[in-house]
């Protein structure tokens, strides 16, 4: 791997690992309430100041990674593996069920997504696990039809005629030449996805479909805050620069993993 994208692994990683571990490193419990310190400014005890009920902002935010990051790495890897198998099946195999997938796919690229997430969450009745739900009805889409298009261009290549003529099966293909060829770019697409999917996550949690009180999440946070950006404004910023600075690493990671396996850039 480059060197040059090692500062954005550094950077990914370090947030991923503050997720991971994110209970041992809150300087106080996120979800005990003090009513007698309540919207404190930040201050030398409580760095990033305290919300309506007097909880720690910044235990709150650390805490909420959890949930945050988490939540999009695993909804990520979801449709991203889902929908990248879905692709490479119906690219090798054709026939109807081809035109089954690829059509359905269809149907729901003819919504925006955020829209359809919306619409998805609120039917189902909102909470994390649904709001993620709702993101991942709609999000395997983009990567079937990137892995059917590969797929379509490597099944022509000669190994595969080779593979088939040493007797190798549809599954030994599929997992030994196939997917390994076409998972740079699905790499490289999840990479860039991230971003959009933790303010997805989060912008869900804004509406009230998200995440629910009393979960630390930063869309809920923000929502939590939104009357009080005159009064406090500490309330609402700090998770706010949290959701922008998480954004801004992993699409900066996106785009130097873009150009790292991009053959063409290389040349």
């Amino acid at each position: 791997m480059s060197k040059k994208i090692l500062p954005q692994l550094i950077s990914a990683g370090a947030l991923i690992f503050i997720a991971i571990f994110a209970q041992n490193l809150t300087p106080f419990d996120p979800y005990a309430q003090d009513l007698e310190g309540a919207l404190a400014p930040p201050n030398s005890v409580n760095l990033l100041g305290t919300d309506r009920y007097g909880r720690d902002i910044l235990s709150r935010i650390i805490i909420g990674s959890q949930t945050t990051i988490l939540s999009a790495l695993a909804l990520l890897a979801t449709i991203s593996i889902v929908g990248s198998l879905i692709g490479a099946v119906c690219g090798f195999k054709g026939g109807k069920l081809d035109v089954f997938l690829m059509r359905l796919s269809d149907v729901f690229l003819a919504f925006p997504q955020m829209v359809f997430a919306i619409a998805a969450a609120g039917a189902l009745g909102g909470g994390l696990f649904n709001a993620a739900l709702a993101l991942a009805l709609i999000g395997w889409t983009k990567y079937a039809r990137i892995a059917r298009s590969l797929t379509l261009t490597i099944r022509k290549m000669p190994y595969i005629d080779a593979a088939k003529l040493a007797g190798t099966g549809s599954v030994g293909i599929l997992f030994n030449h196939i997917l390994p060829n076409i998972a740079g770019p699905i790499l490289v697409t999840a990479a860039l996805d991230i971003g959009s999917i933790i303010m997805e996550l989060a912008g869900l949690s804004f509406l009230g479909l998200g995440a629910m009180p009393p979960t630390a999440e930063w869309g809920a946070m923000m929502n939590n805050g939104r009357s009080m950006l005159q009064t406090a404004p500490w309330v609402i910023l700090s998770p706010g620069f949290a959701i922008f600075l998480t954004v801004a690493v992993f699409n900066l990671l996106g785009d130097k993993l873009r150009d790292v396996l991009d053959v063409k850039n290389k040349r």
